[in-house]
């Protein structure tokens, strides 16, 4: 019989046997795969609240109800939990997607030592990473890299960045606001891709950071939640030492998105205050003569655009309008701050010592041998889709160098008399722009010890 007969005659006697073979047929319902997130992803340190804390931020879509990090100098023999587990970050986008934030603190780290370590949890572990811990004293010299405006699209510095941190160049890294452009938009889909983008940096070394003004929507949420730095004040002000520097991070923000109450701005310049102070004992300025600090908004700029930096009595400089109150310059002033960074101009810019429009170089010959007044850095060109700031036509006497290159900075910390800077450039395939040294014989407040060539700017 052919084979087509047999097929035939079974296909009848099962029809009169009553049984009929039917393609299954699912429901939407059935159908739909359930899909979870558990792998960690945007992995990021920050230091803790001593030298030797670790502090490693994640996220996972889907919520693991825990979270995990194995960690060790050779092998990964010693475990560290967050005793809350992940929380939950909703973002204000109407979508309101949610994701889980996952912060595990690893303490008491030897000095000096390189550490490798993964986290997550039972349901899924990231890749091994490694980090190095500083010294427990003061007598080394940290390099770091720094610049803000970094957005996802045309993040020019972030190849450079990234080879010269696998290549181990730096021990630490400060952003200095603005981030993604902006990590909120698509539902917070952008500042994934940004967290995303900087892991093969800010998972191997201290990835600092401080607020910008493309941070404000939904009162900071993105920055606050995203973000571990220490001080417990939400990321927006506080301090850490690495080797003979002090450095403090502060918000500019507070001063300009006052509808979130001006209680941000006492409270923050109480605080600067009292670290000031502090950091101004004799026995800490002693260890660490060096302080710089680290702001969004500058006090000053030379750019042709209406920026409140471009304006004389800039609000982070002089405080609220017509109160005078709260400013920042007079207490940098007062307490001895010697650097002062600050981005948001999307361009590189060195300053003379400068106070008050008024410039005290060192000496005609050497302005930056012990200067009588902070030096002001702009460095907000590390590359994002608003491109570059334009200068204006007839530069300021006070202006030093500036350039509109993509570029991030260096900072090389020697010992407790020199700093060295130098600006690179992208557009110039890593070519050095700018560089110079910062010598002090004594630190401490201004006044009693004037720079010696003094003019009005």
């Amino acid at each position: 019989m052919e084979p087509l007969h047999q097929l035939l005659m079974l296909s009848s006697l099962l029809l009169v046997a009553g049984i009929c073979f039917m393609p299954q047929v699912l429901t939407a319902e059935q159908d739909k795969v359930q899909i979870v997130h558990y792998q960690p992803e945007q992995v990021h340190l920050a230091f803790g609240e001593s030298v030797l804390e670790m502090v490693v931020t994640w996220n996972t879509r889907d919520n693991t109800n825990e979270s995990i990090c194995e960690f060790g100098i050779e092998e990964l023999q010693r475990l560290a939990k967050s005793p809350h587990g992940p929380t939950a970050f909703v973002d204000g986008g109407a979508k309101k997607a949610t994701q889980y934030i996952h912060r595990v603190t690893l303490t008491k780290l030897e000095p000096n030592s390189t550490y490798r370590y993964h986290c997550g949890s039972q349901l899924g572990w990231s890749a091994t990473y490694w980090f190095r811990t500083q010294f427990s004293h003061s007598d080394w010299s940290p390099s770091l890299a720094i610049y803000g405006d970094m957005g996802v699209v045309n993040a020019a510095s972030l190849p450079a960045l990234q080879r010269e941190t696998q290549r181990g160049l730096y021990d630490a890294v400060i952003h200095v606001g603005d981030f993604a452009y902006d990590m909120c938009n698509e539902n917070g889909e952008v500042g994934d891709e940004f967290m995303r983008q900087v892991e093969t940096v800010a998972a191997y070394v201290p990835y600092m950071v401080c607020v910008g003004n493309h941070e404000e929507k939904y009162n900071f949420s993105h920055y606050t939640n995203r973000f571990s730095m220490p001080g417990g004040s939400e990321n927006m002000f506080y301090s850490f030492n690495m080797g003979p520097v002090h450095f403090i991070g502060f918000s500019t923000e507070f001063y300009y998105f006052t509808q979130y109450g001006l209680g941000q701005i006492v409270m923050q310049y109480d605080w600067l205050e009292r670290d000031l102070i502090e950091a101004n004992s004799p026995e800490n300025r002693l260890k660490r003569p060096w302080i710089i600090t680290f702001g969004h908004r500058p006090m000053y700029c030379s750019n042709a655009n209406s920026d409140d930096c471009t304006n004389h009595e800039t609000v982070v400089r002089k405080g609220l309008p017509f109160l005078d109150m709260f400013g920042l310059e007079p207490l940098f002033y007062k307490y001895g701050v010697d650097v002062e960074l600050w981005a948001h101009e999307h361009c590189y810019e060195r300053m003379w010592p400068m106070y008050n429009y008024t410039v005290y170089n060192g000496s005609m010959a050497q302005p930056y041998v012990n200067p009588g007044a902070p030096i002001h850095i702009i460095s907000g060109a590390a590359g994002n889709h608003e491109g570059r700031e334009p200068f204006l036509e007839r530069m300021p006497p006070w202006s030093a160098y500036h350039s509109q290159d993509f570029g991030y900075l260096r900072l090389q910390a020697h010992n407790r008399s020199h700093l060295y800077f130098e600006q690179v450039s992208d557009d110039k395939k890593g070519e050095v722009i700018d560089h110079f040294w910062v010598v002090k014989d004594n630190h401490g407040a201004y006044g009693s010890h004037l720079g010696s060539q003094m003019y009005d700017a």
